[in-house]
């Protein structure tokens, strides 16, 4: 088969996208990151092409071609097929393919696929947005450091105080990435061509001609290090210990040392794991392919090409801000002046005092039985609030995520509920709250004593803790996802990993990295010289303040840290959805020292969010490798980026806690109640204080969920099993882990969340891209920043216009007040006691 005819029975339009490479060099601000300090010499390469060949890894790719003997081709195709064997993202027909083509020993054809499959990128995602061509233009310029510390002082300190706010809101990278776009257009032709001389650094243009597609991913990358996962998890802390707990002992040195390792240790493990998440080609990381296709729709405004795009002929450029546009009008009736439309649920407004109606078909406090048909949402809000955009996770990781909430929460969670089991009767079906043996709230102030300890004789006297059924069982299910993480790596990415671990320098590029190999690479002693700064700050803000926290928590948290980095990265870099360590974290702290929360909270923030931090990392270095651009760039740009940001938080809210009257209470001016943060410092105190033992240990209620461990280590041999015997079958895209990971956000999500994802994710990432693959691969990505970015900018504008300057509320009608149903209220239960009578055990010890 030739190389033509292989393109189009996998429906890859094309090897580049849009454009074509440069032919002519640029003035090069970057010249230290370019080995030899010219990005044209490329004799030393040996890739048997001129400078521009070096540029264009389509030439590089048949060079190699042309070169390969028929052996070595044949080798390295099976080899291909074995290694590939457990790769979901690979499209089924590339195996076939494979194979027809080696038994015929084509020695023709055997080359051509060494260069599609295995020098190129055999993932259609991937050929959609990423250009397999460098272009020679300045990336690290004054223009792109400016720009890029403006919008991280500016976004990092508005995030970091409506964080304090309920509801809060935040400005996300794709906004930045928006902003960005003609803040950069506008210096290039406003500001002087000069000449100016930095300190140590030498000299650099202030405007080194048009802005371009690398300086603007220096800036996004700045936006995802310093913000793209929200507000920093250390200002949750910080603001726990001074307002709801009372210590005044914890100030300007702990915050910086434990701000400064919280965000860094991630950024020198991303560095340490990047040729087992970043380099190989496999690892595609679906998130950041809407970064690229953003980028290119904004630099790129050529008209499409019919033939290739089901005949569309609209740029992306033009098509994103239409859907941008449309989706920024949209947004405005679901969440603000039809709210009825966000939670559609018509089957309660029917019987909205209905107990058994509203648990089973409500969306808030429900499971969503019967979706779309019994109830659904037009709300993009809602639909992305799981795991972001249904556009981007490919169709099987969307499909596993389906089959387990449709067990889990169709099946399992009502034959729980309806059999008594766990007091169940006196509880809703799916809330995230704890509650009293009274079915109420549960009132932690009623069991602390001064020094926020939990005092036996009051807990003893007052109640023990009480989980609705959903959120009980989404705790086993997520003991179950932590132990099928451990054998499904083993089993499916075990070699992988090992043979990464083997590997010489260069052995395994990518035409990505083949590419990025004439900028001198960030070298691995920069991280590790990092992370051993970092975790001399750990130490010091644990053991050198009053934390409560020992030695041994600490090593044990970055252990946790370090070990899960790579397994979830993993499945995050083939299906965009991450997987949690926020229970198994809270679980192992509430063991090793039961009885100290603020230990507890350190310990989640070290052993947990450090690796979400890596992981942001890793999206971003591989957003740099698909844009190559200079590692040593990204590691300046991303570190200074995070260590700003720590400050700026910091400062809003040191600044807030004093300057804000009343500031997380109640009666706190302009809503700043901090609720969120009170949520956390609720869960310290529950697993901190009270600990697991009062709830998965021997006599505890919850007991049983301990048997989930065994589960979920034992399934993916199962799995596997049958994917060795059943090779062709769709099984080898069944991901346990994934499965049991759908309850991760189980509540407060509901069904609906997540099946209205999976839903969406089924037409876009299934019914399309199968049917109209050109569309697809041309407008998919785009259209998802689009609607992102449209239902952000919708709710920057309602936040700042509305409900900020005069707390305002759409008035009441038929819209707003429908979806006041008992399943909205979190009040369906079956069974209600009153004082003096309670439910549940008759006696509990401490």
């Amino acid at each position: 088969m030739s190389g033509e005819a292989f393109k189009k029975r996998f429906g890859f339009a094309r090897s580049n996208t849009s454009g074509e490479p440069s032919g002519g060099i640029t003035e090069l601000t970057d010249v230290g990151d370019v080995k030899g300090g010219m990005s044209t010499d490329v004799k030393s390469m040996d890739v048997g092409a001129d400078a521009s060949g070096f540029n264009d890894g389509d030439a590089i790719i048949a060079n190699d071609v042309r070169r390969i003997s028929e052996v070595e081709a044949h080798t390295r195709l099976r080899k291909f097929r074995r290694e590939h064997q457990f790769d979901p993202n690979l499209p089924d027909d590339a195996f076939d393919e494979i194979d027809e083509t080696t038994m015929a020993h084509n020695a023709k054809g055997e080359a051509e696929l060494v260069g599609e499959l295995v020098e190129n990128s055999p993932y259609p995602e991937v050929r959609a947005v990423v250009r397999n061509y460098d272009e020679d233009v300045p990336t690290s310029t004054i223009r792109a450091w400016v720009i890029g510390m403006i919008l991280t002082t500016v976004c990092s300190g508005v995030n970091a105080l409506f964080f304090l706010r309920y509801p809060i809101v935040s400005i996300g990278p794709y906004v930045v990435q928006l902003v960005a776009y003609p803040m950069g257009v506008g210096w290039a032709k406003v500001m002087p061509k000069i000449d100016i001389t930095i300190p140590g650094l030498g000299t650099a243009n202030l405007n080194p001609g048009p802005f371009n597609i690398k300086e603007h991913v220096i800036i996004v990358a700045m936006a995802n290090a310093a913000f793209g996962g929200g507000t920093g998890y250390f200002v949750d802390t910080v603001v726990s210990v001074r307002k709801f707990y009372g210590f005044t002992n914890f100030t300007w040195g702990f915050n910086i040392l434990f701000a400064f390792s919280t965000q860094c240790i991630g950024f020198g493990l991303a560095g340490s794991v990047r040729k087992w998440l970043v380099e190989p080609a496999a690892m595609i990381w679906p998130a950041a392919l809407v970064n690229v296709a953003f980028m290119y729709a904004l630099h790129d405004h050529s008209a499409s090409d019919p033939a290739k795009t089901n005949g569309w002929t609209i740029s992306r450029y033009r098509w994103l801000l239409y859907v941008c546009a449309g989706m920024f009008v949209y947004c405005w009736f679901p969440d603000f002046i039809f709210p009825a439309m966000s939670y559609f649920a018509w089957v309660t407004w029917i019987k909205p005092n209905n107990v058994l109606v509203n648990q089973l078909f409500g969306q808030t406090t429900g499971i969503s039985l019967g979706f779309p048909f019994t109830g659904f949402t037009l709300d993009w809000a809602q639909i992305n609030s799981f795991y972001g955009s249904p556009l981007i996770a490919p169709w099987h990781g969307i499909a596993n995520t389906a089959i387990g909430i449709v067990f889990f929460l169709w099946i399992v969670t009502p034959a729980i509920h309806y059999s008594g089991a766990w007091y169940a009767e006196y509880l809703p079906i799916s809330q995230n709250g704890i509650t009293d043996h009274f079915g109420k709230k549960y009132n932690i102030s009623r069991i602390l004593n001064a020094q926020h300890v939990v005092d036996p004789a009051a807990y003893e006297a007052y109640s023990p803790l009480f989980l609705s059924t959903s959120f009980a069982l989404a705790y086993g299910v997520s003991f179950a996802t932590i132990a099928a993480l451990v054998s499904h790596t083993y089993l499916f990415h075990g070699g992988e990993i090992w043979r990464r671990w083997k590997a010489r320098e260069g052995e395994l590029d990518d035409i990505h990295m083949k590419l990025m190999r004439k900028y001198k690479l960030a070298p691995h002693w920069w991280y590790l010289a990092l992370l051993l700064v970092m975790v001399g700050f750990t130490f010091a803000s644990a053991l050198a303040y009053d934390t409560g926290m020992a030695w041994y928590s600490v090593i044990l948290a970055l252990v946790i840290a370090a070990f899960w980095t790579i397994p979830i990265g993993i499945i995050q870099a083939f299906t965009n959805i991450q997987l949690g360590l926020n229970v198994f974290t809270e679980f192992i702290i509430g063991y090793v020292q039961p009885g100290h929360p603020i230990a507890m909270m350190m310990f989640k923030t070290y052993g947990y969010i450090t690796m979400t931090q890596a992981l942001y990392f890793c999206q971003d270095l591989k957003l740099g490798h698909y844009m190559h651009v200079p590692q040593r760039s990204l590691f300046a740009a991303q570190l200074v980026a995070t260590v700003w940001s720590c400050l700026c938080q910091l400062s809003v809210v040191e600044w807030a806690m004093g300057a804000i009257p009343n500031i997380c209470t109640p009666e706190a001016a302009n809503s700043f109640t901090c609720d969120y943060i009170k949520t956390f410092y609720n869960a310290s105190v529950i697993w901190g204080a009270i600990g697991p033992k009062h709830m998965f240990s021997s006599d505890a209620i919850y007991s049983k969920l301990q048997y989930f461990w065994v589960v979920g280590f034992f399934l993916p041999f199962v799995i596997y099993g049958l994917a060795r015997a059943f090779p062709k079958s769709g099984i080898r895209k069944l991901n346990m882990p994934l499965v049991f990971s759908c309850m991760g956000y189980v509540p407060p999500y509901s069904a609906m969340n997540i099946l209205a994802y999976c839903s969406v994710g089924y037409i876009f990432q299934k019914y399309i891209r199968d049917k109209f693959r050109g569309w697809w691969m041309q407008y998919n990505y785009v259209t998802s920043a689009a609607l992102d970015v449209g239902l952000a900018l919708t709710s920057l504008a309602i936040f700042f216009f509305i409900q900020l300057p005069v707390n305002g509320q759409m008035p009441a009608w038929w819209g707003v007040n429908v979806i006041d149903t008992i399943d909205y209220e979190g009040g369906a239960v079956q069974k209600t006691v009153t004082k003096p009578d309670f439910f549940g055990p008759k006696e509990w010890k401490w």
